[in-house]
């Protein structure tokens, strides 16, 4: 089942867009953003990751690989074996992705609240850079936190589908527009 030389699965699961792949993303980092918000400016990175951890290492262990913006575009996080990621590998892959996430954060309050587009630029590279990793791989759109954990976004029926369910609904009303 497994090549010598390389630990990626043989079996082929269908690759999720990188477009509901940012949008889940979205849904979580926003989750955090307003939670860590009512932590007050000092404490608000370790709201943050405390948060950021809960939704994407503790939730996932427990709810089948999916966090809360995973569930709502019907993504699932596998690792090697076609599993659960164990605890050890989601804390190595949201590490790396919270605290880019995080500094993303401080990024964009500081372009909002100072106009500081430097401090934004340079804030929101390192998320950029680890998820811009996945573009780069064709075969199997692992970024690099996926690639330091050995885990693997799949597409999965279990899910909210909301960006389908806007989509039709945005259709119906395209259509009764026309009417």
């Amino acid at each position: 089942m497994y090549d010598e030389e390389d630990y990626r699965p043989v079996r082929r699961f269908p690759k999720v867009p990188l477009d509901r792949r940012f949008w889940a993303f979205f849904v979580d980092f926003i989750v955090a953003w307003i939670i860590s918000g009512l932590g007050g400016f000092t404490l608000q990175w370790l709201v943050f990751l405390v948060v950021w951890f809960g939704l994407r290492v503790f939730l996932v262990s427990r709810n089948q690989g999916q966090s809360l913006g995973s569930w709502a575009f019907d993504i699932k996080v596998i690792d090697i074996r076609y599993r659960v990621p164990e605890i050890i590998n989601l804390s190595k892959r949201e590490g790396i992705l919270g605290f880019a996430a995080m500094l993303a954060m401080y990024g964009i309050q500081s372009f909002f609240l100072m106009g500081n587009g430097i401090s934004l630029i340079l804030l929101v590279s390192p998320l950029l850079t680890t998820c811009g990793v996945a573009i780069a791989d064709e075969e199997f759109n692992q970024a690099f936190h996926d690639r330091i954990a050995e885990t693997y976004m799949i597409q999965t029926q279990r899910g909210f589908s909301l960006d389908l369910r806007l989509k039709q609904i945005l259709a119906e009303l395209r259509q009764n527009m026309q009417k």
